[in-house]
């Protein structure tokens, strides 16, 4: 049996492509933040948390949602055996920046919870996790650059366990208003292009094609 890719969302430079289309937004802010809340809005994500979040989780649970959005029957897979792994290059430096404001100042130290709960990177995965309601394995890796050859040999190992029928795997990474990420739908099915679906052999070439 094959594994497919079933979908996949790429967003950079404030331009988000689904698919192989191009998504046309609202938002065309330079500031991450308010870019991110514009996407949010405009796909109706109604996910009151998101607001609480950092970029790194904003960013994930927005490529995540689209991904899955878009791929065909995924929502009908069963949650307990959906996978999530996910990289980056630069962790949660862009929350850590924020947590270290919070305690640098010994006089004015007033470290906040609400930012250090993100100062790990996979968080993102958790997010996401709560909010599909997958029950999966996990992982968080941190490489130099994005690494097509990792992230499909991770979720293949995950697709040749009888506990995991589908993964969503890829690469979120936000380092101030720098972002970049690419999250695909992994899915254990025998390879049938369908005109109506997206549908490609999953390989690190294809990774890598996409992502690029």
């Amino acid at each position: 049996m094959n594994s497919i890719i079933s979908s996949y969302c790429k967003i950079k430079n404030n331009a988000i492509w689904i698919n192989g289309k191009e998504l046309v937004i609202d938002a065309k802010e330079v500031d991450l933040t308010i870019f991110l809340t514009g996407l949010y809005r405009q796909i109706n994500m109604n996910y009151p948390k998101f607001f609480k979040m950092d970029n790194l989780c904003k960013l994930g649970m927005l490529a995540a949602e689209l991904a899955i959005r878009n791929s065909v029957g995924f929502d009908k897979l069963e949650k307990d055996k959906i996978a999530i792994t996910l990289s980056n290059n630069a962790s949660s430096l862009d929350t850590d920046r924020n947590h270290l404001k919070t305690i640098i100042d010994k006089i004015q130290y007033f470290p906040s919870p609400a930012i250090f709960v993100y100062t790990l990177p996979n968080i993102v995965i958790g997010e996401v996790a709560i909010k599909h309601k997958f029950a999966g394995e996990n992982a968080f890796f941190v490489s130099e650059e994005f690494d097509a050859e990792l992230i499909h040999n991770y979720v293949s190992i995950l697709l040749n366990n009888n506990d995991t029928t589908a993964v969503i795997g890829g690469w979120v990474n936000v380092d101030g208003n720098e972002y970049d990420a690419f999250v695909y739908c992994a899915e254990k099915s025998n390879f049938n292009l369908d005109k109506e679906e997206y549908k490609q052999i999953h390989s690190a070439e294809a990774i890598r094609q996409l992502y690029n």
